[in-house]
């Protein structure tokens, strides 16, 4: 993989990979930015976010559950002192479908964590990722209603 920062002004970049796709990387203005883009360590959890969330999606597809709707939150906790990095990473998943089986929903979280996502895998190595899940019954008219909330600890080796 191939990617590049090219510097637009003052603290403004745009930010490239190999799908060709730029995205505004900015900052604050109190360390001189203009408030114009996407933070680095904001595309880390957003990159981490969208790893796992099309694993999950993916195998969910894949055992014929019936997802109406789904997200994926990354809440991450930062050292206070420089290079300010991840301490502490939290990610819930938010499923909405008809009649989803729990079980299909945590193996699927279970193979991104071990298997599937690198990203996961990589910042695993790092700091503790726990992972909470929330399946919803889809009622109809953009009404949910909650079935469970719990955690789950998925289990294996993901150094291979």
């Amino acid at each position: 993989m191939e990617a590049s920062a090219v510097w637009q002004q003052r603290m403004t970049f745009t930010g490239v990979a190999n799908s060709g796709f730029p995205l505004t990387i900015g900052t604050d203005p109190a360390v001189g930015g203009d408030n114009d883009g996407v933070r680095p360590m904001e595309l880390v959890a957003i990159g981490l976010a969208g790893c796992t969330a099309m694993d999950v999606i993916s195998l969910l597809n894949k055992k014929r559950q019936e997802v109406t709707a789904f997200e994926v939150q990354v809440h991450a906790d930062r050292a206070a002192d420089y290079p300010k990095v991840f301490t502490h990473a939290v990610i819930e998943y938010f499923i909405t479908g008809h009649n989803l089986d729990e079980t299909a929903v945590v193996r699927a979280i279970e193979l991104s964590a071990i298997r599937y996502c690198p990203a996961q895998a990589m910042l695993a190595r790092g700091l503790p990722i726990e992972h909470k899940y929330h399946i919803y019954e889809d009622v109809g008219g953009d009404q949910r209603q909650l079935v469970i909330s719990a955690s789950c600890t998925p289990v294996g080796d993901t150094t291979k």
